[in-house]
């Protein structure tokens, strides 16, 4: 696998100290722990081992990596394995990926509550698409989907939003039959939005009469209910965004999409083009050109290319990614088992998590991957032995993987 030219953690490294002793910038403690995380990922400073290979003594350091959800290279094992668990659940029919997101001055309020907004965000995606879908005018089916919380644009803004992907049809009331959507056509948009719109204030209405929303610097004056409720007001009557994409094309087309995008935070490693004097240079697509714009390229100062990137950190212990209905974990097996045969699959629900995962990480890469990290990479004959071990800088902390 080739290493990217440019990464994150370069960026970090070099510039994160003049992002720390910027004015007026005081990093949270959250924020302190992904940035260092991120600068230390496979150096000396997390420790590591030495190998040498048994027939030529080839010798190569592998440093350990930090573990952090939020860093561009600790995702690539996670999501292999994700995307080979959700393989195994594709169902043989039509699959739909529909897109919810929230207007700009509701991204502010949950740039200063991103648990609660995001929960309200996910309840209110949920229960649209679940309650939609029941009603025998539309479907009339249980469905199941997930969803996956992206945080950001193209430009690195707060832009919240969830993308849910699902399959093109559900289980009848009783479970007796399975309902076909129309070929092409899931449900109304049109009807989504304006339901998810009054779920979701509904949901944050009841979040400031509780007190619990935090509305400070520019949102201060939303502290004084005439202004919240006319802020909520003009929310009503602003056309919220829901966005049917087109249906894939199959479910192999399903698997390549969850693995660009489920396991990544911000911005990946390959989209950025050099650093140098304080400034970053990155590729982005410009969503509103017609056709959409792959070519543009956006130049930041390196501090506000951090600050932008800090802006999508994960509230501590938060699921980004979460399934509903039928995919819901409690009868996940048991209605999957139902919808293949009620669709006459000739497939079986069988999953790796049937059998115990290899604990050495070298064996989940080979078999998740098909790249054998135990291969000599210089006579590829010979296997790379474990012969030293390297301890970490004292001080340094080594994360728990937290996929979610």
């Amino acid at each position: 696998m080739d290493r990217p030219t440019l990464e994150v953690a370069d960026i970090f490294r070099r510039y994160g100290d003049a992002y720390r002793q910027k004015a007026g910038v005081s990093p949270s403690t959250a924020h302190r722990r992904v940035m260092t995380a991120i600068e230390t990922c496979r150096t000396a400073v997390l420790g590591g081992h030495v190998e040498e290979c048994d027939a030529c003594g080839h010798q190569r350091i592998a440093y350990n990596s930090c573990a952090n959800r939020h860093c561009p290279k600790c995702q690539s094992l996670a999501r292999a394995a994700w995307i080979e668990h959700r393989s195994a659940e594709t169902l043989e029919c039509e699959y739909f990926h529909i897109v919810f997101t929230v207007p700009d001055d509701v991204a502010a309020i949950g740039l200063q509550n991103k648990a609660q907004v995001y929960r309200i965000l996910f309840r209110a995606t949920a229960e649209t698409l679940r309650t939609i879908a029941a009603d025998p005018q539309h479907l009339g089916a249980e469905i199941g989907f997930f969803a996956v919380l992206h945080s950001w644009g193209q430009t690195l803004t707060h832009h919240p939003h969830l993308h849910c992907v699902v399959p093109g049809g559900g289980l009848s009331i009783d479970g007796a039959r399975w309902v076909a959507c129309r070929p092409g056509f899931f449900l109304p948009v049109r009807v989504l939005s304006r339901l998810f719109r009054r779920l979701f204030l509904r949901a944050l209405q009841a979040a400031y009469d509780a007190g619990t929303l935090r509305l400070v610097g520019p949102l201060e004056t939303l502290r004084h209910r005439p202004a919240w409720t006319r802020a909520l007001a003009a929310l009503r009557q602003t056309e919220w965004v829901v966005y049917a994409k087109r249906p894939f094309a199959g479910p192999q087309q399903v698997v390549d999409y969850v693995g660009r995008y489920t396991h990544r935070v911000a911005i990946s490693n390959n989209r950025l083009l050099d650093m140098d004097g304080g400034q970053v240079r990155f590729t982005y697509k410009d969503y509103r050109a017609d056709p959409p714009d792959a070519s543009k390229t956006m130049t930041l100062a390196a501090t506000e290319f951090i600050r932008r990137f800090l802006l999508h950190v994960l509230p501590r212990g938060f699921h980004r990614i979460r399934y509903y209905g039928f995919l819901g974990a409690r009868h996940r097996r048991e209605k999957l088992t139902r919808c293949r045969q009620l669709l006459g699959s000739t497939t079986s629900l069988t999953t790796t998590t049937d059998a115990r995962s290899p604990t050495d990480y070298r064996d989940r890469v080979e078999r998740l991957t098909g790249i054998s990290l135990r291969m000599c990479p210089a006579c590829h004959h010979g296997e790379m032995i474990i012969v030293e071990r390297l301890l970490p800088a004292r001080g340094a902390v080594l994360l728990n993987p937290d996929t979610s």
